[in-house]
């Protein structure tokens, strides 16, 4: 059987996106740049679909980056009708920059912009949300799935990125933390009868999780 995964299919699905705003691509061509690991343009592309079609207009992200995910969640409240996307991130140079990428975007009025543990943020806040995503330090991800429970309302949806962790998670003689890490958050999700879980093998594997009211 051949490999199911051509080494040409992201760039394939990559060029089955619509064109993007000149700030995005501006933000893409930094990430290759400086190698810094956004979800990507197929991944974002998911991200906007995700949450275009639930509708969704309360969304929080755990590990936002200088705001690459965060602009395509917030196009999808802005069409959804308006809302609030929570962007948090530890260093104040990557909210500073997330800033700037959005204010540019448009999306000032959308995105709120925290400089903070992005779990013990989310714990402090008041609400349920729509929509989560995760992209802390992998170390840190079992623990979060209980306080993401909490705060994802019931039909809700949770979005985890790099759950293949860049291929290592299929080598059964890796058992680093951020491996074990990952195959303890994947075990979580997928036999948690509270959630209906799909691995989507988009870039480094994104799970999607469905909150079942």
């Amino acid at each position: 059987m051949p490999d199911l995964f051509h080494p040409q299919m992201m760039g394939y699905l990559e060029s089955l996106v619509p064109q993007r705003h000149e700030v995005m691509l501006e933000m893409e061509a930094r990430a290759r740049e400086i190698g810094f690991p956004i979800i990507g343009i197929a991944g974002g592309q998911f991200l906007y679909q995700i949450a275009r079609m639930m509708k969704a207009t309360r969304i929080f992200e755990l590990g936002s980056g200088y705001g690459y995910s965060t602009a395509w969640f917030a196009r999808a409240v802005r069409e959804n009708g308006g809302g609030v996307v929570h962007h948090v991130v530890w260093d104040e140079k990557l909210s500073s920059q997330a800033k700037d990428y959005l204010g540019r975007l448009g999306y000032s009025d959308i995105v709120q912009f925290h400089v903070a543990e992005a779990v013990e943020t989310l714990k402090a806040t008041e609400e349920r949300f729509d929509l989560i995503f995760n992209d802390i330090d992998k170390v840190g991800y079992p623990a979060s799935i209980p306080v993401i429970k909490e705060r994802l309302r019931p039909g809700g949806v949770l979005l985890v990125d790099n759950m293949f962790l860049h291929g290592s998670i299929f080598d059964p003689a890796n058992t680093s933390e951020a491996v074990q890490a990952i195959r303890t958050t994947t075990k979580l999700l997928t036999q948690d009868p509270q959630f209906i879980s799909s691995l989507i093998p988009i870039r480094d594997g994104i799970m999607l999780s469905y909150y079942v009211p």
